[in-house]
């Protein structure tokens, strides 16, 4: 493993805060860098820290800021840190609201440590990570939501493009993309950022979301 994952936990419930940063500092990989007990709470500690987190895990329910507020300013202040969201809640709309302000992974309190510890791990490598659960849920919403939208333009993507993205789709790296493709990681980089642009989309999560709803990547799960 490279350097340590740099990760802060966001949740007011305190024995389960504790109880997480408990498990995860076992992992030679990852370090806590700080706890925050709501969103406002986190925001502030990020403008102190000198060092940022990587990753922040994020409840939704927070009294004073909520997860999903919370969400919407790190991504617009802090773009880099990646947000994995953790709740109790594991309704469609709340799945589908959280992945469009921004989250890059949504995991239910009721799953596994070794759940988490992947979810983090895969975080790092790939930028997101939904399980098979949540991939379900993003298919469903999106299937249901296609009619009133009507179809996507998508004739302005290169085939080359659609081909990173259905790669990414099927959570691949870079490296992996490219070794697969014969390209640079450099090339896949900048195929990568011109369809964030294209598609005008905040994170990889995101173009995962247009490209299931452009019929572009069938996701087998």
């Amino acid at each position: 493993m490279n350097a340590n994952i740099k990760i802060a936990l966001v949740d007011d419930e305190v024995l389960f805060r504790k109880g997480i940063s408990f498990l995860l500092q076992r992992e030679e990989n990852i370090e806590i860098v700080f706890e925050a007990s709501n969103g406002e709470d986190l925001v502030n500690k990020l403008l102190e820290n000198e060092i940022k987190p990587d990753i922040i895990i994020m409840d939704l329910k927070m009294p004073v800021l909520n997860g999903v507020e919370a969400t919407k300013i790190i991504r617009k202040s802090f773009p880099d840190i990646k947000i994995i969201a953790l709740t109790s809640y594991d309704s469609k709309s709340f799945i589908a609201n959280m992945i469009q302000v921004g989250a890059v992974a949504y995991l239910i309190k009721n799953t596994t440590p070794k759940d988490l510890i992947k979810t983090i791990n895969e975080v790092s490598k790939k930028g997101f990570y939904y399980n098979e659960s949540v991939l379900k849920t993003i298919q469903e919403t999106i299937v249901s939501s296609k009619n009133s939208k009507g179809n996507l333009e998508t004739s302005f993507l290169s085939p080359r493009e659609i081909e990173i993205l259905q790669l990414i789709c099927q959570q691949k790296t870079t490296s992996e993309i490219a070794e697969h493709l014969f390209l640079s990681p450099r090339t896949v980089e900048g195929h990568r950022n011109n369809l964030l642009l294209k598609t005008e989309s905040r994170n990889i999560a995101g173009l995962v979301v247009y490209a299931i709803q452009n019929d572009i990547a069938v996701l087998t799960l």
